[in-house]
């Protein structure tokens, strides 16, 4: 075993740590890869569009779309065990990945292709480096959206506790959507056609395009509901009681976990004794009062 300096023997990396302790490492490892990995493919294949019809009529939209979904739920899985920072880092670790990924690729397009390469130096260009407009929208419309999705996630879990998850997700996903979807299209397609920069689209198909593929996200996102609640389920029986002890723990941090909640007045957020009949600060009656 290796000596320290003043001769004590070092502590051999993992002594003192539980099996729970390595359970919680290795679901954060596994989170952090999925939810890395599929935001950085969703922004690579995310120039390739289809169309859907529909009774409502034909919608256009970006396969990136396929692989978001994924990226829904793992913020929200992060965000219920591993609390606001977690989701703060992920984020900002996820758009500098983004953002080295396409400076790997423009540098890469510097590399002649031989003449015998599958892939032409024009097929290179056309796949991967996308308008620049889309690229820096991207990037802004992603981390815009990831601190909403977590501030409006937390808003939820103070008005609700444990309960309702599906609500605290999916009304979080649909906040934090609706900004993502018409800031990119903003940035990415209209600000070019407006500034004569670029091509890009008129305000109304911008309107268009960002309506339609706001209502697909949303539909998405309700849909993968039961696929969260699976999830939540896997975790919970693979981490036993801890699982439980992580969200009141982290949720305690934010002053959501239920003790705080429960005893907190809906009306003004003030926090009141059990035995209470109606709110210290705003006179409101408290439900655990009402209750027979």
């Amino acid at each position: 075993m290796p000596r320290m300096s003043n001769g004590e023997r070092a502590t051999p990396i993992g002594v003192g740590r539980t099996r729970t302790d390595e359970r919680k490492t290795t679901l954060f490892l596994i989170l952090a890869a999925i939810f890395l990995g599929n935001a950085l493919l969703a922004e690579l294949i995310g120039g390739k569009l289809f169309s859907v019809r529909t009774p409502w009529g034909i919608f256009t939209l970006s396969t990136g779309i396929i692989l978001w979904p994924v990226v829904f739920i793992t913020t929200d899985i992060i965000n219920e065990y591993f609390g606001r920072r977690g989701v703060q880092r992920m984020s900002i670790l996820a758009a500098a990945m983004i953002a080295y990924a396409y400076v790997a690729l423009f540098c890469c397009r510097f590399v002649r292709a031989a003449d015998f390469s599958p892939v032409d130096d024009a097929s290179f260009d056309r796949v991967f480096l996308q308008s620049q407009w889309i690229i820096v929208g991207s990037l802004i419309a992603f981390l815009l959206a990831q601190l909403i999705d977590v501030n409006v996630f937390w808003i939820l879990r103070r008005r609700t506790g444990h309960k309702l998850l599906w609500l605290r997700a999916t009304g979080s996903t649909l906040v934090s959507q609706l900004i993502d979807t018409f800031v990119v299209q903003f940035i990415g397609l209209y600000l070019p056609f407006a500034l004569h920069v670029g091509k890009g689209i008129d305000f109304a198909q911008y309107l268009n395009s960002a309506g339609s593929g706001y209502l697909f996200k949303c539909v998405v996102a309700i849909g993968v509901t039961p696929v969260l609640y699976i999830v939540h389920g896997v975790i919970d029986r693979w981490l036993g009681h801890a699982a439980e002890e992580m969200i009141e723990g982290v949720a305690r941090s934010e002053h959501a976990d239920d003790a705080t909640v429960l005893s907190a007045c809906p009306d003004c957020g003030r926090e009141n004794e059990p035995s209470a009949q109606h709110c210290g600060a705003c006179g409101a009656p408290l439900p655990w009062a009402m209750r027979p």
